[in-house]
């Protein structure tokens, strides 16, 4: 397995591998890995010939009140876990040398990046496209690899490679959840015991939503409300959102119908996790 740190020395290694007439697997990660992280590493290797993972955590992403200071940080046990999965480059850029100085372009979304955790949380996704971007030309994938626990971050990045013409497929793996059901991810490290057990209310309200809907509830108002109560029902428990959108569009919906994303934001304590499920509707 090779480490990159520059972008000259990721791009020779890749064009080397191009000359061998690889397919180029890419999965971009902010590192802290989990199993969430090895599926999508282990489906770009059953799909690619060269398999690139990115560790960056990238500084345009984060709010000035959020975790970018904290967020874990763990490379040596991350190289670990990459090596024992036959990565083939690791790359692994300095801020210095991803954004240098006097940085000031940026690549923006304008539509879907509107709603769920956009409208919480202002440039995030100005933040998101501008690295996914920059780390599409350094690596020039194929093919790249994302989870469907991060939905919205997902559709946007296929529009981006839609609407900027990168000859790139996205491929959107399931959620990988822990056995007792919480979706894996990296903030999961945050929690203490009690905030654990609290955690799995966003999964529990998920399946509570899936159920009502599937029962023929069609007020998104009515899913809203209950849910809120059901999640406000811990006390450790701040949510942020509670969104029924177009599983397409993301825009907000008054009646329930067809293809449905049903999407949370909620604060354990100080640790905010996100968790969604789409639920398919039969048309009458």
């Amino acid at each position: 397995m090779l480490i990159a740190k520059t972008i000259k020395h990721a791009k020779k290694i890749i064009n080397e591998a191009k000359l061998k007439s690889k397919i180029i697997g890419f999965v971009p990660t902010m590192g802290a890995l989990h199993g969430g992280h090895l599926s999508l590493v282990r489906a770009a290797k059953k799909d690619c010939g060269f398999v690139v993972v990115s560790i960056f955590v990238n500084p345009t992403q984060f709010g000035p009140k959020e975790d970018f200071k904290k967020y874990p940080r763990v490379f040596s046990r991350d190289r670990e876990m990459l090596q024992k999965e036959k990565v083939d480059l690791i790359f692994s850029p300095s801020v210095a040398e991803m954004y240098g100085k006097d940085f000031s372009s940026y690549v923006e979304e304008t539509r879907l990046s509107k709603y769920l955790c956009g409208r919480a949380r202002p440039g995030h996704f100005r933040g998101v496209c501008t690295v996914v971007a920059k780390l599409f030309n350094i690596i020039t994938p194929d093919a790249a690899y994302f989870g469907q626990k991060d939905y919205q971050q997902a559709q946007i990045i296929r529009r981006m490679v839609e609407d900027l013409n990168f000859p790139i497929t996205v491929k959107v793996l399931p959620t990988i959840r822990e056995p007792d059901g919480l979706a894996m991810s990296s903030r999961n490290a945050y929690l203490n015991s009690k905030d654990r057990k609290d955690s799995l209310v966003l999964l529990e309200s998920l399946k509570l939503a899936e159920r009502l809907i599937k029962e023929g509830e069609q007020d998104t108002k009515k899913v809203v409300n209950k849910l809120r109560k059901f999640i406000l029902s811990k006390k450790s428990a701040k949510i942020d959102y509670i969104a029924i959108v177009d599983a397409g569009s993301l825009q907000p919906v008054s009646k329930i119908q067809k293809k449905v994303l049903v999407a949370l934001a909620v604060y354990i304590g100080k640790t905010r996790l996100i968790d969604n499920v789409v639920i398919h509707l039969k048309e009458n």
